[in-house]
């Protein structure tokens, strides 16, 4: 569908029990436009392996490196990687992310570091190994993050993930900025309520399904496909105008769904 895109090499964060998910799905669209994917994975090979085999089956081609995008050496892994196998890189995206649920009085140091790790450092990591080659080589680079609804939402028991993702907005909107007169872009997408592995257990109970559906204006929940395919948008050159913005795909989650109908 973008021209622009085919050939072009994207390194694609799949984490552990999401590489099924939303990492599968916009690696799978990247194949689809006849790119280039490197996809990262820390312990799940398996989901990597079925990961590059879609991309490879839409038409791109892959390789799967296994390292802790939390550890600069693992992120400049990739890097690495990328230039190996495919001469250079042209998309980032920063995709690995995490969530658990604590009250706020219960939540360990432990857990609350793990998840400001995964969710945000790792953010930083990428973005900065990314930057550094972008600038290094003179390229306009593209640079596109995962953060959530909950970088608006407050998220009550999953203070450190809320967290997480304001840190993710700031970090976007102020990274755009100090490199957009180098024609770096740096995005970030939002998605709401999406049927991935992560939420498969909670959306197998109709009870919370239905609570889930209802926060939702549109009445559904997404389809990892719908953000593989705004991933896509973002990286090509007909968002070319479009930098330090989070695209939020919720089905209108974030349109305060409580006052539909006139209510309040």
């Amino acid at each position: 569908m973008y021209k622009d895109l085919e050939g072009k090499v994207a390194v694609v964060a799949v984490v552990t029990g999401g590489s099924k998910g939303i990492g599968t799905a916009i690696a799978t669209r990247f194949g689809q436009e006849k790119m280039k994917v490197i996809i990262n994975y820390r312990s799940d090979q398996k989901g990597a392996e079925e990961a590059a085999k879609a991309v490879r089956a839409a038409g791109g081609q892959a390789e799967i490196v296994q390292a802790d995008i939390g550890d600069e050496a693992g992120v400049q892994k990739l890097i690495d990687k990328a230039v190996e196998k495919f001469g250079t890189l042209d998309v980032w995206v920063n995709n690995a992310g995490m969530e658990n649920q604590h009250a706020t009085t219960e939540l360990s140091l432990k857990d609350w570091n793990r998840v400001i790790e995964v969710n945000l450092t790792g953010v930083f990591l990428g973005t900065k190994a990314a930057l550094n080659y972008f600038t290094k080589h003179n390229k306009k680079g593209n640079i596109i993050n995962m953060s959530s609804v909950h970088e608006q939402i407050p998220w009550p028991t999953f203070a450190h993930y809320a967290a997480s993702k304001g840190g993710v907005k700031l970090f976007t909107e102020t990274v755009a900025m100090e490199y957009a007169k180098q024609n770096i872009r740096v995005n970030s997408i939002g998605p709401g309520a999406i049927n991935t592995p992560i939420n498969a257990e909670k959306f197998a109970d109709p009870e919370q399904l239905k609570t889930t559906t209802e926060m939702v204006p549109m009445g559904r929940i997404g389809d990892p496909k719908e953000v593989g395919a705004v991933a896509a948008w973002l990286a090509s050159d007909e968002s070319s105008y479009v930098t330090g913005i989070t695209l939020f795909v919720d089905g209108g989650m974030t349109l305060y769904p409580a006052f539909q109908g006139g209510r309040g």
